[in-house]
């Protein structure tokens, strides 16, 4: 039996999965590393346990199958996106830690280029926001703290990456130098248009063009692993960053068609064909994948809040012991008895981008129970998503169907809320490690066993939720939701 082996390599932990050519689950192996907090804002990951842990589910995912290298057609990589890696070209040294995404300390730089009047350029060019997210200000902190790196990186002695080209390295052993499209599309220095890296951008931040990696398609030819890492060497033939490696796995191939990941907070992605499209209303415009070297497009946009509101009412409120509960608490009412929950616990994302917004619960009468705040509660993650929705649609691209994944989604009330909020319907896979099963699909494509119709059907749905609420009365809510939004910008900056 022909297998795919996906290397999920995310924020806490590495994963690997085996696929059937089917797409079908046969075996998983996962294993955390540490998460380091050198001061406040700043997140940093060993490369070298990165790549440890990561080499270690590989291992283990085969063994736990019970099959050699043999068995494996090809191997695809998801990763996530944004970190930021530099090393050693003749030995493949780290010459320091990995700057996650969730790193804040670029702020200043982000600021300072803001004034400067530069983000309307980086927007157009690379159809990202100026924030300290993507690569580009954290490759250029490295050049300017990491002592002789700047002088190393223009002799081409000194190499970044992001997460992706940091594994191939390892798995080749330096033969492969590369990343693809939508690991490339954000670093802040990618143009979007051309598909390669923008000089001009490059200039602004900094960086010397001679430590990039060569961008080759999603579906590319990214050598083979040394055949002492997994027993013999296995064609590495697909890359995809993590969300759009779920949008893939979800088979979203069509223009409209849409995934949502509901983790701690939401991600929404959107295809959006094959031009890149203009995004008001802070969205992201982003690679969704490249197959041949022809691009596909996509929206995105970020909730920050969607599992972890669910966490609050379990460990901030005591409202329920288990996440799971919260469904049946919700349904003791049938609608949230106009109390609206707003959980910008941390500001909010798409398409407000308002970091100094604050939570609120608005509507309480005497009537208000616990049940309506958990009504309310799911209710305030379904209308972000129906928010970024609708900026999507104003930017031309409208959502037909949205397929969902992460841990919300064995939540049957709460896919039945986001199908009526968003007015589409609201399709679950039988197999919600989209991630990983994307980089196994794309690995698949790119070694020649399957075609996009074999990716298609590996999506196999079960269960719809079709939306029930009349037009009106999805309207009305809306209204509501936006009043009581409202009511929460700017809240932490007036306080204080």
């Amino acid at each position: 039996m022909k297998c795919l082996l996906a290397l999920d390599q995310g924020t806490t932990s590495s994963r690997a999965f085996l696929f059937t050519l089917r797409g079908e689950p046969v075996a998983l192996a996962q294993r955390p590393f540490r998460q380091l907090y050198p001061r406040p804002g700043w997140v940093e990951h060993d490369p070298l346990e990165i790549w440890e842990s990561q080499l270690w589910a590989a291992r283990e995912a085969l063994k736990e199958a019970g099959v050699g290298p043999e068995a494996v057609a090809a191997i695809g990589i998801a990763n996530q996106r944004e970190t930021t890696l530099v090393w050693e070209r003749a030995t493949g040294r780290p010459l320091h830690n990995a700057i996650v995404w969730q790193d804040r300390r670029t702020a200043p730089l982000c600021q300072e280029l803001k004034e400067e009047g530069l983000e309307p350029l980086f927007r157009e060019r690379t159809g990202l926001l100026l924030d300290p997210y993507f690569s580009g200000t954290k490759l250029r902190w490295l050049l300017e703290n990491v002592p002789g790196l700047r002088e190393r990186a223009e002799r081409g002695e000194a190499l970044f990456g992001t997460v992706d080209t940091w594994l191939l390295y390892r798995l080749t052993g330096g033969r492969v130098y590369a990343t693809d499209p939508t690991n490339a599309s954000r670093t802040l220095f990618f143009n979007l248009h051309t598909l390669s890296w923008d000089e001009e951008l490059l200039n602004l931040l900094r960086i010397p063009g001679a430590m990039l990696p060569e961008v080759r398609p999603s579906d590319g030819d990214f050598g083979e692993t040394l055949s002492e890492l997994l027993g013999a060497p296995i064609p590495i033939r697909g890359v995809l960053g993590d969300q759009q490696a779920a949008l893939f796995g979800q088979g979203a191939l069509e223009v409209g068609q849409g995934k949502c990941t509901y983790g701690t907070g939401a991600f929404l992605l959107l295809n959006a064909g094959e031009a890149p499209v203009a995004s008001p209303g802070g969205l992201l415009a982003t690679v969704a994948w490249s197959l041949s070297g022809k691009p596909t497009y996509a929206l995105e946009g970020s909730v920050f809040m969607a599992g972890a509101v669910v966490g609050w009412l379990r460990d901030g409120l005591g409202l329920i012991r288990e996440s799971a509960e919260v469904e049946a608490l919700a349904r003791e009412v049938a609608d949230s008895g106009g109390v609206y929950l707003v959980p910008a616990f941390t500001g909010l994302g798409a398409p407000y981008w308002d970091p100094h917004a604050r939570g609120a619960i608005l509507g309480l009468t005497r009537g208000t129970t616990w049940a309506h705040l958990a009504r309310a509660a799911l209710e305030g993650v379904a209308f972000q998503v129906r928010d970024v929705a609708q900026a999507m649609e104003a930017a031309g691209v409208a959502l037909k169907e949205l397929r969902v994944d992460g841990g919300m989604v064995r939540n049957d009330l709460f896919l039945q809320i986001q199908a009526d909020l968003l007015g589409v319907p609201v399709l679950r896979p039988e197999v919600t490690e989209t991630t990983a099963l994307g980089a196994a699909l794309m690995a698949g494509v790119g070694a020649g066993a399957l075609d996009l119709e074999g990716v298609k059907g590996a999506w196999i749905l079960e269960a719809s939720f079709p939306p029930r609420m009349s037009l009106e009365r999805r309207q009305a809510l809306h209204q509501g939701w936006r009043r009581a939004v409202e009511r929460t910008l700017g809240w932490a900056r007036e306080e204080g």
